[in-house]
């Protein structure tokens, strides 16, 4: 009987083949060790990945700030004009109190933003390139923009040809008089 039975010999390879305990601790060790590195790599990519967002968001921020400023060949000094700028929408604000609402929101912007196309415009038109490029992005706030601007350019168009033609009815009228002057003047020779 030096044969086993075949049960015996199923159990005893059944038995020798599975794992002992020390193996199955180690696979799954060996499973939680990937799972823990696979996270720890996802981690670690989606930091970068935010960091790279965060330094090209603050690329772009510097870049544009940097777009604004004046050339060094203008002799354009911000910190004075931008404080006239500042004074003179304050006096804006002073000039339209007791006013209406719109009076009272309108007319800083308009004093301020005049200032600053005088104090310094090299900046003003910076400013102005950098809006736009930024309507562009909604046709609606970019199509209200142009025909706000061609209204106001239609305004004062037609303001400065009435006031041409108030001048020259006004030196029409000044050498109509000027030549009744000169007829009288000669008549009481």
């Amino acid at each position: 009987m030096t044969d086993k039975p075949q049960e015996e010999k199923d159990l005893t390879s059944v038995i020798s083949s599975s794992p002992t305990p020390t193996d199955r601790l180690a696979a799954q060790i060996a499973s939680t060790r990937l799972f823990l590195h696979h996270y720890a790599a996802a981690t670690e990519q989606a930091v970068n990945n935010g960091m790279t967002r965060a330094l090209n968001a603050e690329h772009d921020v510097a870049s544009t700030i940097r777009s604004l400023a004046p050339p060094k060949e203008s002799n354009e000094k911000l910190l004075p004009g931008g404080i006239y700028v500042l004074v003179a929408a304050m006096a804006g604000s002073i000039i339209s109190r007791n006013r209406n609402i719109f009076v009272r929101f309108v007319t800083p912007i308009i004093t301020g933003v005049t200032t600053a196309h005088y104090v310094v415009p090299r900046t003003t038109e910076n400013v102005g390139n950098l809006v736009w490029r930024w309507e562009e992005k909604y046709p609606v706030v970019r199509d209200n923009h142009l025909r706000v601007t061609e209204s106001v350019r239609h305004f004062i168009e037609t303001g400065k040809a009435h006031s041409q033609m108030g001048l020259a009815m006004a030196e029409e009228k000044v050498s109509g008089v000027r030549e009744s002057v000169q007829d009288w003047v000669k008549k009481g020779q």
